[in-house]
């Protein structure tokens, strides 16, 4: 019994050593591809939307190929593909390597850009902006980190075709900032903590002088001060609102406008 238990299991493991020799080894498609070959492919995947595989066959050219423009092409595509995909964290960690890497680079300027596009649409995407939430009621962190991104691609390369459109997205990200700090200002006044909302708005007006949002730091201030019996303040602020904005809203009932500032779609 036991001479045909091992016989039986000699047999098994010889099956089994024998089935593995029958399975096909996996065959890479791009072992002989050239570098043209690699970028091509990579390229007509990206257009299809598979920015993994894409992704795969730019790490490779980079490997295989890591001197020439090709590399350094494959380097910026792999940041913007992980940016399409929504890794944002990849994406960063991408084009920081590139930054490093080739300072000196011709199209350097992108990836200045695309790195405060990434922080833009970290927190602020398109499908909030369809939405009725507000994006200053989120962290700021990611609207900071894509102002400065923006500003160091108009400070280091004024002439660049992508710099117009990063400064129309520092004004925007400037009164999304600003009017943060009024939607915590706003947190503080409905919660009776006046002196906080003060502050709260007062450094919306300091910081953030051009914002729209400002019209309504000045509002807050006024019913702040109002509210602890600051005549004199109060008045001071009101004098600040109607010299800025004749024209407030906030002076017909603190009624506000009908549209968000941030629905510009």
């Amino acid at each position: 019994m036991q001479k045909s238990s091992l016989k039986l299991a000699a047999i098994a493991l010889a099956l089994s050593l024998t089935g593995c020799g029958l399975l096909p080894e996996k065959v890479d498609e791009t072992k002989d591809w050239s570098a043209s070959k690699l970028y091509s492919e990579a390229r007509d995947e990206m257009a299809a939307g598979g920015y993994e595989k894409a992704i795969q066959y730019f790490e490779k050219l980079e490997s295989r190929y890591p001197f020439g423009t090709y590399a350094q092409q494959a380097q910026m595509e792999i940041a913007y593909a992980h940016y399409r995909q929504g890794d944002a964290p990849q994406a960063l960690a991408a084009v920081e390597r590139f930054i490093k890497l080739h300072p000196n680079h011709p199209n350097v300027d992108y990836m200045y850009y695309l790195r405060g596009l990434i922080n833009f649409n970290d927190k602020i995407s398109f499908l909030d902006f369809l939405s009725k939430q507000d994006p200053s009621e989120r962290d700021p962190k990611a609207a900071r980190d894509a102002f400065d991104s923006f500003k160091q691609l108009a400070e280091r390369f004024p002439d660049s075709i992508y710099t117009k459109d990063a400064i129309d997205r520092m004004k925007y990200l400037v009164n999304a900032l600003a009017q943060y700090d009024v939607h915590v200002a706003n947190y503080y006044y409905r919660r009776g903590a006046y002196v906080a909302a003060v502050g709260r708005a007062q450094q919306a007006v300091t910081e953030y002088r051009d914002a729209p949002a400002i019209e309504e730091a000045l509002y807050v201030m006024v019913k702040s001060y109002d509210a602890m019996g600051m005549a004199d303040l109060r008045n001071d602020a009101e004098r600040v609102l109607k010299a800025t904005f004749p024209n407030s809203l906030y002076f017909r009932g603190g009624q506000q406008a009908s549209s968000p500032w941030w629905k510009v779609w």
